[in-house]
């Protein structure tokens, strides 16, 4: 696989042999696999489209996260700061309600997710999509969650949960390791620490050096660029096997009841840090084109590392500051979920292809439950979507639909994506008016 035409396909993959298993690195979309003006592929098909939802539980403060303006060129709210960098491809949906049954913690990503409030949650939008356009990419879809659990809001059907990946190490292994897994297997037990001890790029050395003679410069650029950005995701995931270097200071505690890590809001960013990057690179590469992230779920285990109260205690206990007109530590706690959410948007945009980013030719959708935490409300919900799904989607407009169910996003985000449905969500959420302005 040395010659020039060996490397002039989208589905080329640099493959090697690593701790006696054969892995496979995929390949971003380089200039020679597309168009003049990066939009589409050389033969003129068109690139596929990402579809990606991302869900934080306990939701936002009223007046705090709401663009004050309607239309183009609005301006994020307080907690929604750390987006502004973005905004321009995001848009922002402010009334919008979750119709139905008395407000609980499941009720808003129900809807949102599935545009229906019933117990058992029906078929998510993310497999709706995944089954349309996730057919072709090795994984019809992932899921993670951050917080060290399996959770997930994703669903094939009632009562069959598409479980969430809670280790960045174990879905490095999955993306990078072996090359196929009986799926029928009993039990997956992978060998992360042979593949990041070695790296995976270490093992198509020879084929990339190949390639890279047969680029033009903005092509060894970019690559060089992505393999930069693999390799350091691999560095993170190393540390994660190293024994750390002694500290004479270091003493060791009392066993702690049985507790998960992952429950602290800094591991939970690192986690979706990682995460972020995985995801991004599998969807670079054509491994999967659909995704779902769960960071800290409904009624929110999140919490500070110092403090026993999780984020969920805070939203019903903490006082409003008279001063502030709010909660400061669940503004604290909703700033942190926004912060990582910009993270992962970043992640999409920052791989470059052709004239623009995969977060251009991506669609991700946020949620969450609530409109105010403290009393459990299911009005005024935060949502948003980023990215121009390929061009089908305008972008940088914030949508006051006052009262309307939240369904509308994603009957929108269905039919902006291809899917053929005129109609979606049940009861008092059923809907059959996407917000037709968005539409390129």
């Amino acid at each position: 696989m040395t010659s020039k035409t060996s490397f002039n396909s989208r589905r080329t993959v640099l493959r090697g042999i690593l701790g006696g298993a054969s892995v496979s690195v995929g390949l971003p979309l380089l200039d020679r696999f597309l168009d003049g003006k990066g939009r589409a592929f050389a033969n003129g098909a068109p690139l596929p489209v990402c579809f990606g939802t991302w869900f934080q539980g306990l939701g936002g403060a009223p007046g705090l996260w709401e663009p004050k303006t309607v239309g183009a060129g609005y301006e994020m709210g307080q907690l929604f700061q750390a987006l502004s960098p973005f905004r321009h491809k995001i848009n922002v949906f402010s009334g919008l309600k979750a119709h139905g049954r008395a407000p609980d913690h499941t009720i808003g990503q129900a809807v949102a997710f599935a545009g229906s409030y019933e117990d058992t949650i029906p078929k998510t939008i993310d497999t709706i999509i995944g089954d349309v356009i996730g057919t072709q990419s090795r994984f019809r879809s992932l899921e993670v969650a951050c917080d060290g659990s399996t959770e997930s809001f994703s669903r094939r059907g009632p009562n069959i949960a598409n479980a969430s990946e809670p280790s960045p190490l174990a879905l490095y292994a999955r993306i990078f390791g072996p090359e196929f897994t009986d799926p029928n297997a009993a039990e997956f037990k992978p060998d992360p620490e042979v593949m990041v001890r070695r790296s995976a790029l270490s093992a198509v050395s020879e084929q990339r050096a190949a390639l890279l003679k047969n680029l033009g410069a903005a092509d060894r650029a970019r690559l060089d660029e992505y393999f930069t950005s693999l390799r350091e995701t691999e560095k993170q995931l190393e540390l994660q096997l190293q024994k750390p270097a002694p500290l004479a200071a270091c003493t060791i505690p009392s066993k702690p009841g049985e507790e998960s890590t992952g429950v602290i809001i800094d591991q939970a960013r690192a986690t979706h840090r990682t995460f972020a990057s995985l995801i991004a690179h599998a969807m670079a590469c054509g491994q999967t084109q659909v995704f779902s992230v769960n960071f800290g779920g409904g009624g929110s285990r999140l919490r500070k590392a110092e403090s026993a109260e999780s984020f969920h205690i805070h939203t019903h206990e903490e006082a409003t500051d008279p001063k502030l007109g709010y909660q400061p530590t669940v503004a604290w706690f909703q700033e942190q979920a926004i912060g990582a959410l910009s993270e992962l948007i970043a992640a999409l945009d920052g791989i470059r292809e052709g004239d623009g980013t995969l977060l251009d030719r991506a669609l991700l959708m946020y949620s969450t439950d609530h409109g105010y935490a403290r009393l459990h409300t299911s009005d005024n919900v935060p949502m948003l979507t980023a990215g121009g799904a390929g061009g089908r989607i305008k972008t940088g407009i914030h949508v006051h639909a006052p009262g309307d169910t939240m369904a509308r996003v994603g009957l929108t985000v269905q039919q902006a994506l291809g899917i053929p449905v005129h109609t979606w969500g049940k009861d008092g959420n059923e809907t059959s008016k996407p917000i037709s302005e968005l539409f390129a």
